[in-house]
């Protein structure tokens, strides 16, 4: 069984991982980051930079690196919580959580893993949650892991 555990280096990723490991050791995983090429373009913005919104070549080689160093974390995490894990890095063709769900009909997954926030931020807030348009989107089951709970 392929389990696709949507990973972005969040503490709720690295919760969402080692809970599916608790449940689901022993199950080949595939530990999906997915960039998004409009998200660095604002960020850009936000500092004031006017940038064209492609990146140049040696930009989108740096970021590709970044988001396969991520995503190879993910996998270690995920094969330390018991599962045999690849990683696996795509560019956000729509949004995110679409390419979390056409991930998950690639690679056939049984289940789709994920934490209740991100990284998202602002967008989140006005766009809806990454994992609840997963859970309303996809056609297989969803694990979704709530928050870690926060030290007070």
């Amino acid at each position: 069984m392929t389990i696709l555990i949507a990973y972005d280096g969040s503490d709720d990723a690295k919760a969402a991982i080692e809970a599916a490991g608790r449940l689901l050791q022993g199950d080949r995983a595939v530990v999906l980051t997915v960039w998004e090429r409009l998200a660095m373009t604002a960020a850009h913005a936000s500092m004031g930079m006017v940038i064209s919104p492609e990146l140049t070549a040696a930009e989108d080689q740096a970021v590709g690196e970044a988001m396969q160093h991520l995503a190879d974390q993910g996998a270690e995490l995920a094969r330390k919580s018991g599962f045999t894990a690849t990683p696996r890095v795509e560019l956000d063709r729509v949004a995110i959580w679409s390419t979390i769900v056409d991930v998950a009909a690639d690679v056939d997954a049984a289940l789709i893993v994920t934490g209740t926030r991100g990284l998202g931020g602002v967008k989140s807030l006005l766009l809806g949650s990454t994992s609840d348009r997963v859970v309303h989107h996809a056609d297989r089951p969803v694990l979704v892991v709530p928050a870690p709970a926060k030290d007070e």
